[in-house]
């Protein structure tokens, strides 16, 4: 028993003082140790893993280093998501995890070579340790069994205790972390989630099938509405201290738009998902509490207010072209039930004539997208996302910031002619037609683009097809939220001339 306590006491100290590391860490000068509420549900949640560990593995020594490791994994890749896009892990990143497996260039292009070897190596011998000291036995499977048990109990009651249960009442993802910890803001975030999402789906169960008529739309039948959410997309001006290229096709639509401004997202450098969600079904982040994190988990559950649903109500037919796979975020499964008559993915692109690049270019993106409204009969509203500009910036190896630097000025560039030749395609088509081009975030790039300035992206509402964009009086900049965009991509939609 002496041997058992003390390995436990082991886990937990060890697990405590990985946490005290975290970023952001604690203004607490002694140690860097967070809240006591902080303390005592950490303790409880390792006394919890360890139990499950000793009742697996059967032996002591393994079961520390799995929970110290496993608690010290955590922490590392906290540090690196908060190093790279100035926010630390969050519950809702284990939801990613399967598309981190599939498609790891994603999540790991972000880490030096090295980093990715000691990664490797330092993987294949935490296996390898497990498999050698792995020994079952009944009595330890009966111990830790009623250690977990004992641990999930306390953990309970400490949660629904009248101090715990006051803490993160609203999102402050930061604040909390730095003053309670980062194991404790996982699980108070994720049962906050679990509230958030419950209500969500009492307030759709019982909504009125019908929120009242849709205006319909009494356009011409060959009008085009077409949204470019585009990668990584914002001004070098405004990103590097150094300055930057300008970008002589966004500053085209600015002077022919009939609204422009900045885009303010929330994210930095990653979360796509986040801006989609936004302008795709027009709720602001203050409105979506814990849901904000990931609300692709819940997009499914109140469809109507997506905006492929209204106006497909009102006579629009929508597509939703990206191409990638289309299983990211669920899109395959959620966009069809939104509204979305047809998913363009990436096996209706032809790669085999690709220039050097890892995804599809913004040029395609845009051949596809122009294919596509030339060939619509009705009404047609094309949502499409791109991905060109995903990086990485450092594709040979080389991460200077100078290179780096350079390659994303090659790839926004490349954003940027997709633009004009958006505009000048539509223009041909001779359709009536409204473009709205945004980007989803800034990019990350160490040493000259970090986390924790402006957000903002730029975004244009251009009216083409008509004649009307070659002679326009240019417009004050209006600024925007995702889900005001939202509003305005409606509006639009509605008096598309």
């Amino acid at each position: 028993m002496l041997e058992l306590l003390i390995a436990l006491i082991l886990s937990v100290v060890a697990t405590v003082l990985a946490d005290a590391l975290v970023c952001p860490r604690s203004g607490n000068k002694s140690l860097g140790l967070r809240s006591m509420a902080g303390i005592v549900l950490t303790t409880t949640w390792v006394a919890l893993m360890f139990g499950i560990f000793i009742a697996i593995s059967g032996n002591l020594i393994l079961t520390v280093l799995a929970v110290a490791g496993l608690h010290g994994l955590v922490a590392i890749a906290s540090n690196a998501k908060w190093r790279v896009l100035g926010e630390p892990v969050v519950f809702s990143d284990l939801a990613l995890l399967g598309a981190m497996v599939k498609h790891p260039q994603f999540y790991f292009s972000i880490l030096a070579l090295w980093q990715q070897v000691v990664g490797a190596i330092a993987s294949f011998i935490f296996v390898g340790l497990l498999i050698w000291q792995f020994e079952p036995s009944l009595s330890m499977a009966l111990t830790g069994s009623a250690i977990a048990a004992t641990a999930f109990v306390v953990l309970a009651l400490v949660l629904r205790s009248k101090g715990v249960a006051q803490l993160a009442l609203t999102p402050n993802l930061e604040g909390d972390v730095r003053e309670h910890g980062l194991v404790p803001t996982l699980l108070l975030y994720w049962i906050r989630w679990r509230a958030a999402r419950a209500a969500l789906v009492r307030r759709a169960e019982s909504a009125v099938t019908s929120e009242g008529a849709r205006e319909p739309y009494f356009g011409p039948d060959n009008a085009i509405l077409v949204v470019v959410q585009c990668e990584s997309f914002a001004e070098p001006t405004e990103l590097f201290e150094s300055g930057g290229a300008d970008l002589p096709m966004l500053s085209r639509a600015r002077r022919a738009a009939s609204q422009w401004g900045n885009l303010h997202v929330s994210g930095f450098g990653a979360y796509t998902m986040r801006t989609e969600f936004g302008v795709l079904f027009g709720r602001e982040e203050e409105d979506l509490g814990f849901l904000l994190y990931d609300p692709y988990l819940t997009a499914q559950i109140d469809p109507a207010k997506a905006l492929p649903r209204k106006m497909a109500e009102s006579g629009w037919r929508a597509l939703f072209l990206h191409p990638h796979d289309m299983r990211f975020y669920s899109r395959d499964r959620i966009l069809p039930q939104v509204g979305f008559a047809e998913l363009v993915d990436e096996s209706q692109f032809d790669r085999s004539s690709a220039e050097t690049g890892r995804y599809v270019s913004d040029a395609d993106v845009a051949s596809k997208i122009l294919e596509l409204v030339d060939q619509a009969s009705s009404p047609a509203f094309v949502y499409a996302v791109t991905i060109e500009n995903h990086g990485p910036w450092a594709p040979r190896g080389d991460a200077s910031v100078s290179s780096m630097v350079d390659n994303y000025h090659r790839l926004v560039g490349a954003s940027d002619a997709m633009l004009g030749k958006l505009l000048d395609g539509l223009n041909e088509l001779g359709k009536p037609a409204t473009l709205v081009f945004f980007g989803d975030h800034r990019p990350t790039i160490p040493g000259a683009s970090d986390p924790g300035g402006d957000k903002h992206t730029p975004y244009v509402i251009v009216q083409v097809g008509d004649g009307s964009s070659q002679h326009k009086k240019p417009v004050e900049p209006v600024d925007l939220t995702p889900a005001q965009l939202h509003q305005a991509i409606l509006d639009w939609s509605r008096r598309t001339p």
